[in-house]
This record gives structure tokens, sequence and C-alpha cells, in this order.
């Protein structure tokens, strides 16, 4: 049975990750059945692919403000709510919509994802103590490779079995239990006071004010750069590796990153900034892309930029606490990343299909390279920012 250690409340860390959960589901049920949905809506065509980048567009559009309306909501409130209004579209899903009506509910999903994405790590932040705060937040991390992992384990022989509306239900029923059980855990948690609602006339200047931070900003900054590469990397790579070994290649690479952020992410983290963690694993992904440009498709190199990924992954959520001591500030943090994450998972794929029709695989290999390098560089020049504030303060 699960222990508290120095105070830290595990197991309600672990019921905010399967939150987690459900929340990348949103995307991965979609995800993992997407040959599937051209059987549900034959003779929409190319318009299908808004059925997986319509959860997206509210991300990017009110990545930012969802932080300050959480913390002015209230986390406890935000995450059960959220939950409910995912169990809510996951049952119209499963009703088999007209196109049109079902992508409505796709993106009112995006307020659902939202809400836990910015809520579930600000909880578990404050949940975590010391050292194990970094812990937590790097298995906050690993929600959505998790969640691939158990879609395609799971959730795929079951829409094989039942077709794709019974995982619509099935994900329905997961989030509405998820809601009722936070919804009596978290009554005795303590969170900060809730602050006033933003007025919506001053919301320009509210993005400024978080994005000229360079506290609030790094993380966002950092995150930019990875969600831009890491679906898009798993998605256009796969014709590049030999048929032989591709699929135990691509089924490796999502859990290798999450043993890594896991194991060798969450030591480094008790050692050394997440920022320092965050710029190394960009640095090990640019010098893996380097290898697989030079030896192409090799699995370790494949394996090394995985490893790359999860030091980036668990060490990004780690360093919103760190660079950011108050619940609101890590709020407005966190919607900044989650703001940052839908606008690099739209631009990833097709960026990296465009550069393979324009330059073939050298230039594919060199382009991410080119990325997670930048990534690595960002984060220096906002560390330099961060020096120069301070020193100005005093």
């Amino acid at each position: 049975m699960l222990q508290q250690e120095r105070g830290t409340n595990w197991v309600m860390v672990l019921l905010i990750w399967a939150a987690g959960l459900g929340a990348a589901a949103q995307y991965g049920k979609i995800a993992v059945t997407f040959d599937r949905l051209p059987q549900l809506y034959p003779n929409v065509g190319a318009a299908i692919g808004w059925a997986v980048s319509s959860v997206g567009v509210l991300g990017i559009v009110f990545g930012v403000v969802a932080g300050l309306f959480v913390s002015a909501f209230g986390y406890r409130r935000t995450l059960v709510c959220a939950l409910l209004l995912g169990s809510l579209m996951s049952v119209l899903q499963a009703l088999h919509l007209p196109f049109g009506l079902f992508l409505l509910t796709r993106m009112v999903e995006g307020i659902s994802h939202l809400g836990v994405v910015v809520a579930a790590p600000t909880l578990m932040a404050i949940l975590a103590h010391g050292p194990a705060r970094g812990l937590a937040l790097t298995i906050w991390s690993t929600f959505f490779g998790v969640t691939f992992a158990i879609l395609s384990w799971a959730g795929r022989p079951l829409v094989d079995a039942y077709g794709v509306l019974a995982l619509f239900g099935v994900h329905a029923a997961i989030m509405a239990v998820l809601a009722v059980i936070l919804h009596l855990a978290l009554r005795d948690v303590p969170v900060p006071a809730r602050t006033r609602y933003p007025d919506l006339s001053a919301l320009p200047a509210l993005h400024l004010n978080i994005y000229r931070s360079p506290y609030k900003t790094a993380p966002a900054a950092g995150w930019l750069f990875y969600t831009c590469c890491f679906v898009a990397v798993l998605t256009v790579l796969p014709p590049f590796i030999d048929e032989s070994i591709r699929l135990h290649v691509m089924g490796a690479m999502p859990l290798v990153s999450i043993a890594v952020s896991m194991t060798i992410g969450a030591l480094l983290l008790r050692q050394i900034p997440g920022v320092a963690v965050v710029q190394m694993g960009f640095l090990i992904g640019a010098a893996a892309m380097l290898w697989l440009w030079a030896m192409p498709g090799h699995w370790l190199a494949c394996m090394a930029l995985a490893a790359g990924f999860g030091l980036v992954q668990g060490a990004s959520f780690a360093a919103v606490p760190q660079l950011n001591d108050i619940a609101a500030a890590q709020s407005e943090a966190n919607g900044a990343m989650a703001q940052a994450g839908n606008l690099g998972n739209a631009i990833g794929t097709p960026l990296f299909v465009a550069v393979i029709a324009f330059g073939g695989y050298g230039a594919l290999m060199l382009t991410v390279a080119l990325l997670l390098f930048c990534g690595a560089v960002v984060h220096q020049s906002l560390a330099s920012q961060r020096r120069r504030w301070a020193a100005d303060s005093f």
C-alpha cells in the first residue's frame, strides 16, 4: 500500500494523475482509432483530420487564459467539473452524432482538456513537498505516453471487438467515475484562496504580463519545441525504420521515454534545477537526430532520442513550481504550457510532412535536430533574462 513520504499524499497524487490519463485519452481515443473513423463518417473526406486537431483549437487560443480562470474558479472545482464535462462529451460522441455536431463536441472537449491539464499539475505541486515534488510532477509528465500505451494495448482490442463508439462510452464512464472520486477525495485538501476573475477586456494585457515574465514563460517556451517534435516524430519516423524492427522500435520509444523520465530524470531533479535537465534532454535529442542522419533508422539512436524526450517531459513540469512560488503564478505558467503544447502539436506533423516532401529524410533529421537545439538555446536565453531581473530587483 502506498504510504505518504514527508507529508506527500501519494494516493491523491496518483488519483490526480489518473485524471490526466483521462484528459490525454481525449486525444488518444481518436488517434489510435483514426483509421476506423472513415467507417463512422464515410463522406467527409480530408475533413476527418479535424477530429484530432479540433480539441486543440481552444487550447491554442485560450491556453493562458485558462490558467487565470482556473485560479479564480478554484483548482478542485475546475478539475471535477472538467472531468464531468469530458464525460458528457464522450457520451454524446458515443451516440454517433452527425459529423458537424461531433466536431462541436470535440471543441467543447478542448475546454475539459484545458481544465484538467492546468488544474491537475498545480494541485500535484501543492500536495507534494520537497524532493517529492519533482517526482510527482515527473509522474504527471508521463500521462500522455502511458495513456497512448493503454489505448494501444486495451483500447484497440476493444474497438476491434465492439467498435469505436464503445471506446467513447468507456471513456465517458471512466471520466465520470474519476470526477466522483476526486470530488470526494479533494474535499479536505487545502488549496490556495481563489483569485478574482480576470476582466475580459484586460485579457490581452494579461497575456502580455505572462509572456513578459521569463519565470512563467520558460517552461512553455521549451514545451513548444518538445511538443512540436514528440508526436510528430513518432508519426513520420516509422517509414524510415527497417520494417523488421519497426513495430518494436516505435512501441519501445514511448516506454523508454517514460522510464527515463521516472528514473534518471527524477534522480537528476533531486540534484539540479529542472531547466538544466530540460536543456540536457534537448541536447541529447539533437545529438540523437544527428546520429539518425548519419545512420538512418538505427534503433539505438531512436532509443537515445526517446531518452532525451523523457528528460524534457518530467523536468518541464517540475520547472513550473521551481520558477514560480505562488500557486496563481504556477497556474498561469501551466496555462502557458497548455497553449504552447497545443500549438506545438498543431505545427509539428504538417511541418515535418512538408520538410520530407521538400528535402527527404536528411532534411527531416536536420530540421528536428535544429528545433531541439533551439529548445535548449531558448531556455538559456530566458535564464539570462531571469538573472538580469534578479539583479535589477536588488
